[in-house]
């Protein structure tokens, strides 16, 4: 995806960055994290820097330019038995991108963000220098990297762990829970015997049963219990066309959510699935954000901590529904401690994730999902963030985002690199 008038394409990235005031993945964030203020100047597309610069496969170290989508490294690594420590969901995201977004996924429970498992970083900082940092060597830049939305310099090279795997198949668990309360402790228990674990929940069913849905568990299958040949790349289909606003409106919505939660059936069943199904079964619809219509979605995530209790993911809940919210998509996670970057996402409880149709009343809904955020004292996702105001996003960050903006500003005391987003939350 490009920034017309914006981008310039190159391999070589180290050149490129010297003059560009951003840099730029695959594009696959859904706000504004990775598009330059207006006037500002090109922004450096890192697709094409995509080497594998080196791999132990006794240590599982690699070493790989900053462009490298994860979609090539589980097409290299999977067949021979590594995959990445930490993977969102999509494969349609690059190194850089993983690290500026900190990204986390079914497995923070078990492993933490992408971030804890980086070992160091070759950058290009605002003053035009190379450097490679790490936890030790320019620690408060390599920690402000991590899950800095790629404000404190141009990531170039990644070296990263990467984690040895039994065989390139799933095994994989799923149940039908009644509501969020039954939920939250099914994902405590789940969490104890799966190192992967998701949950679809029904986000428009009121009263007892608010919050039922579909608990999804899994971890790479023994060699003995999976098929012996390695599972083939899924095909993909491509949706053609925009639907209308309506075809995903509340009533379908509610209709689509009972039909899944009762097609499950109440017993668990366990099954083989390949890795693409488990950990990426949006990808396998090419532009399936076309369902939300012309004026497309928001994706809308926050995290509660633990000591906000079981009754904030109902509060939260029940804010969407007041405000006429009917998310098609409605994702509920586990979340581990809070990892080293600066100012990364996840701390300890849960993550609700929703795919909002943009709508009049869009930023409304958003302002009052946030104000509840607040005072459950949770904070939100930049890299799906697009409607958040200035001064919501500044009360959840507090210090962590001082602390941020004192490094930042140490490295680029002119604010010379920044983004559309980055101007809109921080006032660059």
């Amino acid at each position: 995806m490009g920034v017309p008038g914006h981008e310039v394409r190159s391999a070589n990235l180290e050149q490129l960055s010297e003059t560009a005031v951003l840099s730029r993945g695959l594009g696959r964030s859904y706000g504004d994290s990775s598009l330059p203020p207006p006037g500002t100047g090109e922004v450096a597309s890192t697709v094409l820097a995509d080497r594998l610069l080196s791999f132990d496969p006794e240590t599982g170290a690699l070493r790989a330019e900053a462009g490298t989508s994860l979609r090539a490294l589980n097409r290299a690594f999977i067949p021979r038995g590594y995959f990445v420590p930490v993977t969102p969901g999509t494969q349609f995201v690059t190194l850089g991108g993983m690290v500026a977004s900190d990204v986390h996924g079914k497995e923070h429970h078990a492993h933490g963000c992408f971030g804890e498992h980086v070992s160091e970083l070759k950058m290009r900082v605002a003053d035009g220098r190379l450097l490679t940092c790490s936890d030790s060597e320019h620690r408060d830049l390599f920690r402000a990297t991590i899950g800095g939305m790629g404000l404190t310099g141009h990531i170039l090279e990644v070296g990263v762990t990467m984690r040895k795997i039994r065989s390139p198949w799933i095994q994989t668990e799923s149940k039908r829970v009644g509501d969020i309360d039954a939920f939250l402790a099914a994902l405590k228990d789940g969490a104890r015997r799966w190192p992967y674990t998701v949950g679809w929940i029904d986000c428009l069913t009121q009263g007892k049963h608010m919050g039922r849905g579909l608990l999804m568990a899994g971890d790479w299958a023994d060699p003995a219990d999976a098929p012996r040949r390695v599972p083939h790349p899924r095909p993909a289909i491509t949706l053609p066309f925009d639907l209308p606003e309506f075809a995903l409106g509340r009533l379908s919505v509610q209709t689509f959510n009972a039909a899944l939660y009762t097609q499950h059936g109440a017993r668990t069943r366990e099954r083989i699935q390949h890795w693409e199904d488990f950990f990426y079964p949006l990808d396998m619809v090419r532009d399936w954000n076309r369902m939300y219509g012309r004026r497309g979605l928001t994706q809308y995530q926050c995290v509660l901590p633990k000591a906000a209790g079981h009754d904030a993911a109902r509060r939260v809940l029940d804010i969407l529904t007041r405000h006429g919210g009917a998310s098609f998509l409605c994702v509920i996670k586990d979340c581990g401690p809070a990892g080293k970057g600066m100012i990364s996402f996840p701390m300890e409880g849960i993550s609700i994730a929703l795919d909002i149709p943009v709508r009049d009343q869009t930023q409304a809904m958003i302002d009052a999902l946030n104000e509840q955020v607040l005072r459950e004292g949770g904070r939100i996702y930049l890299t799906k963030d697009q409607f958040t105001r200035p001064e919501h996003f500044r009360a959840m960050e507090g210090e962590r985002l001082v602390r941020f903006n004192e490094v930042r500003r140490r490295w680029d005391p002119n604010v010379r690199i920044k983004s559309a987003q980055s101007v809109r939350l921080m006032g660059d």
